[in-house]
């Protein structure tokens, strides 16, 4: 299975809405989101009108935890995760949150194969012992291009989207 990993999206429509049409021509139902996702109109009137795949996110630093919460709730399809996401998808543990910090720290523990952040707006991948240490990048394209993450189950293969060019 094909993973889209956002982060950092803050409200920027043209950038959320050319890779969510990007997500859909190439049939991706499942999206990480790792906070920053700001308005929570935003979730309602523009990501989920275009996407109906699993949509699983926590929250950053801006924006309105509650409100999102009471607007997320309207959504089947919609995850909150808090602060911190674990989930499991194909045999492959993962772990999201926004904060570097709390990912590192997710990392060091050794039972997570994949653990994304954002709140940096860098895109950027290291390894810690065995598990994957990954930002996507910011989708607003604030202080770097904007860019998304691309993950598959089934090869292990992750890429870098940079928005400019799909």
């Amino acid at each position: 299975m094909r993973i889209a990993i956002l982060s950092d999206s803050h409200d920027n429509l043209p950038n959320i809405e050319k890779a969510l049409d990007w997500i859909s021509r190439e049939n991706i139902k499942f999206i990480i989101h790792c906070g920053d996702l700001a308005a929570p109109s935003v979730l309602s009137q523009v990501i989920m009108p275009k996407f109906s795949g699993e949509f699983h996110f926590v929250h950053g630093n801006v924006g309105d935890p509650e409100l999102l919460e009471k607007v997320a709730k309207n959504f089947p399809n919609v995850k909150i995760h808090g602060e911190i996401g674990k989930i499991e998808v194909d045999g492959k543990k993962i772990a999201f949150t926004h904060f570097p910090e709390k990912a590192q720290e997710l990392a060091k523990k050794g039972t997570f194969d994949l653990v994304f952040y954002g709140h940096t707006h860098k895109p950027w991948e290291e390894k810690i012992g065995q598990t994957r240490l990954v930002n996507p990048g910011t989708l607003a394209g604030m202080f770097y291009k904007a860019t998304f993450a691309v993950y598959d189950t089934e090869t292990d293969k992750l890429e870098l989207k940079i928005l400019e060019r799909i």
